[in-house]
């Protein structure tokens, strides 16, 4: 036979720890406050509308090309690919999907995180020739609308930035990467792409 539940007392938290408690979550507010201005002046202050390029800040769910990317017209027929994965983009939908993550790099991306250009760091400026770094720079973009979104948590960014940022720009910015063979100094923007191969029985 289960004993009888007994009264608990209430529990008293320590003034101290009750003052810890207290900083930590005003801390806390005000940091969210200063990511919501940051957020605010990377965006002009409000969200774009459609007209105004907003889908360079937009994701999935949000009307970009690879929103709609799996969304059925009425009769059976696709307006858009069926994956949120660029290359898989054709004809217009690439261009306006290339056109959005462009001004996201311009925009944010390169004034934050481009760092100096050397040999051992290389970028080209003319980075949407390269089909590797468009679909990975389209990947970063994605992974950047969904956990930097309130529903990801705030946890979101830092899973950002040591999931999806490091990584693709280790990629991206190795001397043996898609930019290698690319002029590295801002002064001289001559563009070079590695020789494609020769098809096979050519």
């Amino acid at each position: 036979m289960t004993e009888p539940a007994q009264d608990s007392a209430p529990i008293r938290v320590a003034d101290h720890d009750l003052d810890d408690l207290v900083a930590t979550v005003a801390r806390l507010v005000a940091e969210s406050r200063r990511q919501a201005e940051t957020l605010a002046l990377l965006t002009d202050d409000a969200p774009p509308s459609d007209d105004e390029g907003g889908e360079a800040w937009r994701g999935p769910g949000e009307g970009s090309a690879a929103a709609s990317a799996a969304e059925d017209e009425p009769d059976g027929s696709q307006e858009h690919p069926t994956s949120a994965f660029i290359l898989a983009f054709d004809g217009t939908a690439y261009a306006e999907e290339l056109a959005a993550l462009t001004r996201w790099v311009h925009d944010l991306l390169l004034p934050v995180y481009g760092r100096e250009i050397t040999t051992g760091r290389p970028w080209c400026q003319q980075w949407q020739e390269h089909p590797e770094a468009v679909a990975r720079l389209h990947a970063l973009w994605l992974a950047w609308q969904q956990l930097t979104d309130a529903e990801a948590g705030l946890t979101g960014p830092s899973t950002w930035h040591r999931d999806h940022l490091d990584p693709t720009l280790l990629q991206l910015r190795t001397p043996d990467g898609p930019f290698g063979a690319c002029t590295t100094s801002p002064s001289r923007p001559n563009h070079r792409l590695l020789a494609s191969p020769e098809p096979a029985g050519a």
